[in-house]
C-alpha cells in the first residue's frame, strides 16, 4: 500500500470545515487502500458468499455520493450510476466493471458533491431526499455519507489485508 498522503482534518476548525476535511479523509483512505492494486485485485472478494470487494465499495460510494448530494440538491430524478432503479447492491456485481470505470465514476460523483457542497451558503441548506420523500439538511448528508464512508473503510481495511496483508491507517 502506498504511502500515507491523507490530509489530516484540522483539531480546531469550525463545523463546516471539520465535516468537509473528514468526509475528504474518508474519501482519501478507500482510494489509498485501493492504491496499487489491479482489477484482478480489486474484484477480490471477502468471502462466500458475500459479493464485496474493494472494486464494488468504490462502486457503491459513487451511488452513495450521487444519491446523497445530486439526487437531493440538484436533481431528485437523476438515474444512479449503475442501476435504473435506486438499488445499491446492483454496484457490487463487478463482473463488467474495472478500476477505470469505477474510479471514473466515483471521482466525478466525488467531485459534484464538492462543488454542492462549497457552493451552499449554509450547512442548514435543505434539499429533497427522493428516498425518503423528507426534507434534511445539507448537515445531515454530510454526516450521513461521512458515516457511509467510516463504516465501508472499515470493510476496506478487510479487504485490502486479504488481497495482499497491508494493514495500517
Amino acid at each position: 500500500m502506498e504511502h500515507d498522503r491523507r490530509s489530516s482534518p484540522p483539531l480546531q476548525g469550525n463545523e463546516r470545515e471539520t465535516l468537509r476535511a473528514f468526509l475528504d479523509y474518508h474519501r482519501q483512505t478507500l482510494a489509498m487502500k485501493c492504491a496499487g492494486l489491479d482489477d484482478e485485485a480489486l474484484r477480490q472478494r471477502s468471502m462466500p458468499p458475500s459479493t464485496l470487494s474493494l472494486l464494488a465499495l468504490v462502486r457503491h460510494m459513487a451511488e452513495v455520493e450521487r444519491a446523497w448530494f445530486r439526487r437531493v440538491f440538484e436533481d431528485g430524478d437523476a438515474p444512479m450510476v449503475w442501476s435504473q432503479e435506486v438499488d445499491f447492491q446492483a454496484a457490487y456485481d463487478v463482473s463488467a466493471s474495472n478500476r477505470t470505470e469505477a474510479f471514473t465514476a466515483w471521482e466525478a460523483e466525488v467531485a459534484t458533491s464538492r462543488r454542492i457542497e462549497r457552493q451552499a451558503a449554509s450547512l442548514d441548506l435543505t434539499g429533497h431526499q427522493p428516498r425518503w420523500g423528507k426534507e434534511v439538511s445539507l448537515r445531515m448528508v454530510m454526516v450521513h455519507v461521512l458515516l457511509e464512508y467510516g463504516r465501508h473503510n472499515g470493510h476496506a481495511d478487510l479487504l485490502r489485508e486479504g488481497v495482499d496483508g497491508a494493514v495500517g491507517a
